[in-house]
């Protein structure tokens, strides 16, 4: 593996719980946009891509997942995506989403337990570089998708080193195999970070959910 370019990205990796997991975001939260960024960092904007191709302006509120410090807020509303609201667990991170004046929502909930929100409220739901070492885990996939409605798409990506060792291929089946969703694309792997982190590679999945 590659040396990591920052520390507080390698204590991000190296977090083994949720506490330590939002230690590190906490004491990250106000250099985290100029450090991903200088790295090349570029989910948070790839993600569009798959947003417009499945999601019609207007169907919906839609949900970004672990959002962060919410880069991608801006430029889903600048694309006309006028109702997205958002989830992360780290209040410092919240904080500098509802700084943007993008989200319609922002609350504080954890991935892997139950959300804060009724079934089927979202038209899709999105979420980037959160299924990595370390963070959400697999089965936070199936929460998600009672929160969102028939019909609706669920986008998003996986780090390739987990992808088996972190349920998320079974998941992925299961959901499959009862009836809650079926799959529209699966990209090849590529890189998170354009000019730093070569070895941090992931897949984006998308999904319409059927139940």
């Amino acid at each position: 593996m590659a040396e990591r370019s920052n520390e507080e990205l390698e204590q991000v990796y190296a977090a083994r719980t949720a506490d330590e997991l939002n230690t590190a975001y906490a004491a990250w939260a106000a250099a985290y946009d100029r450090d991903t960024l200088a790295a090349g960092y570029c989910l948070p904007f790839q993600v569009l891509a798959w947003v417009a191709r499945y999601v019609k302006q207007g169907a919906g509120p839609l949900l970004d997942a672990g959002c962060g410090s919410g880069l991608s807020g801006p430029y889903l509303k600048a694309l006309g995506y006028g109702s997205v609201e958002g989830l992360d667990f780290s209040k410092e991170m919240l904080l500098l989403a509802g700084s943007r004046g993008a989200y319609s929502e922002l609350k504080r909930a954890t991935l892997g337990e139950v959300l804060p929100w009724a079934d089927n409220h979202f038209a899709a739901f999105f979420s980037t570089g959160v299924f990595t070492e370390g963070h959400a885990p697999a089965s936070s996939l199936n929460e998600l998708c009672r929160i969102t409605r028939p019909g609706g798409a669920a986008i998003f990506t996986v780090r390739d080193t987990i992808f088996h060792s972190g349920g998320f291929s079974a998941i992925i089946a299961d959901l499959a195999e009862g009836g809650i969703w079926r799959r529209l694309e699966q990209s090849p792997s590529f890189r998170a970070f354009a000019l730093d982190e070569p070895d941090v590679l992931v897949t984006a999945h998308v999904f319409e959910v059927l139940a």
